[in-house]
C-alpha cells in the first residue's frame, strides 16, 4: 500500500510497543496528509498532547477541544470523561444529560465498566470521521489520524464497540457498537499502521500485532514504520580496518566498533521484520539526534515518509 493510499483512508490507526515513537509518526503522517491537501485532524488518547506541544511549542490547553496546529491539521486530545458527556448530550434530552453527567455515582460505574472507556474513546474517534458530524458546529474532516494507545491495549480499543454490541444485543448501544465496529473492520475505511524500533521485542510486537489485527477485527497490517534507526557509517570491511588501526584502548577505536556493531543488529532486526510481515511494507525512519523532537523535526520526518 502507498502512502497515498494508506492516507485515503478516513481512518488511521497508529499502533506499536510502547515506546517506539507512536505519536512522532502519528504527527508525521498527519503532516503529509495535509500537505495532500487532505483536511486532517490527530487524535490523542487519554488526555495526552505530545503531538500537540510538538509541533506548536506548548501544551494544547483543555482536552477535548479541536485545536488548529499547522495549516489543514488539527488536534485533539480524547478523554472518555468529555466523550461520556458529549455522547450523553447528543442521546438524552438535556435536563437527563445533565442529571447524568453531573451524577458521581453514575461516572464511577461507567469508569469501573471493563472495556467503557475504550468504547467512549474510539466513539469520539469514529465521530470525528463521519462526513456528518455530530458535535454541534464540528466541520468534517478527509483523514483522522488515531495515536493509539500500545499495542495489546490499541487492539483493545478497536475490539470494543464489537465487545458491547454483543453484550446489548439489542437497543441504541447495541446499535451504535455495531455502526462504530463495521467502520473499524472495513479496510477500505479503516487502515493500522505498526511502528516499531530495530530491536527484538518490538519487532515481536509488531508480528503478533499483524496476528492479531487478522484474528480480532480481520484486518490486515497496512504497513510498519521502523523508527530511530541509527545510520551504517561502517561497512564490514571498515570495522575491521579500525579495529587494525587503532589501539585496543583508544576510546575512539570501542565508540566506532560499538557504533557498527548496534548498526548491524538494528538491520538484522528490520530484515527480520520484513521476512515476518511479507508483503506489508516496511519504511525506515532515522535516528535523530536531538534531545527533543519539534516541528523542524516531524517535518523532516513527514518527507522521509514520502520518499520511500
Amino acid at each position: 500500500m502507498s502512502l497515498d493510499e494508506l492516507l485515503s483512508h478516513p481512518l488511521v490507526v497508529v499502533t506499536g510497543k510502547g515506546g517506539t515513537g507512536k505519536s512522532t509518526v502519528a504527527a508525521a503522517l498527519g503532516l503529509a496528509a495535509a500537505r495532500r491537501g487532505r483536511r486532517t485532524i490527530v487524535a490523542e488518547v487519554a488526555r495526552r498532547d505530545d503531538v500537540s506541544r510538538a509541533l506548536a511549542g506548548a501544551s494544547g490547553g483543555r482536552a477535548f477541544v479541536e485545536r488548529t496546529l499547522a495549516d489543514g491539521l488539527a488536534h485533539i486530545s480524547i478523554d472518555p470523561q468529555s466523550a461520556m458527556d458529549e455522547y450523553l448530550d447528543d442521546q438524552l434530552p438535556g435536563p437527563l444529560a445533565e442529571l447524568l453527567s453531573g451524577s458521581r455515582v453514575f461516572g464511577l460505574l461507567a469508569a469501573a465498566t471493563p472495556g467503557m472507556r475504550e468504547l467512549l474513546t474510539v466513539g469520539k474517534v469514529w465521530e470525528l470521521a463521519q462526513a456528518q458530524r455530530r458535535t454541534r458546529g464540528g466541520e468534517p474532516y478527509d483523514l483522522v489520524v488515531l495515536d493509539a494507545p500500545a499495542t495489546g491495549h490499541g487492539v483493545a480499543v478497536l475490539t470494543a464497540p464489537r465487545t458491547f454490541a454483543e453484550a446489548a444485543r439489542v437497543g441504541p448501544v447495541a446499535r451504535q457498537g455495531r455502526t462504530i465496529h463495521e467502520m473499524l473492520a472495513d479496510p477500505a475505511r479503516t487502515a493500522v499502521v505498526a511502528v516499531a524500533r530495530a530491536e527484538e521485542m518490538p519487532v515481536n510486537e509488531t508480528l503478533a500485532l499483524r496476528e492479531a489485527l487478522g484474528r480480532e477485527m480481520g484486518l490486515p497490517l497496512a504497513r510498519a514504520v521502523v523508527n530511530g534507526v541509527l545510520p551504517a557509517r561502517f561497512s564490514a570491511a571498515d570495522a575491521t580496518r579500525v579495529a587494525e588501526g587503532l589501539a585496543p584502548s583508544s576510546h575512539a577505536r570501542r565508540a566506532a566498533l560499538a557504533g557498527a556493531a548496534r548498526s548491524r543488529a538494528q538491520r538484522a532486526q528490520v530484515a527480520r521484520l520484513r521476512r515476518g510481515l511479507g508483503a506489508v511494507p516496511v519504511q525506515t525512519l532515522p535516528h535523530l539526534f536531538v534531545p527533543e523532537v519539534g516541528a523542524a523535526e516531524l517535518e523532516r520526518l513527514s518527507k522521509e515518509l514520502e520518499r520511500r
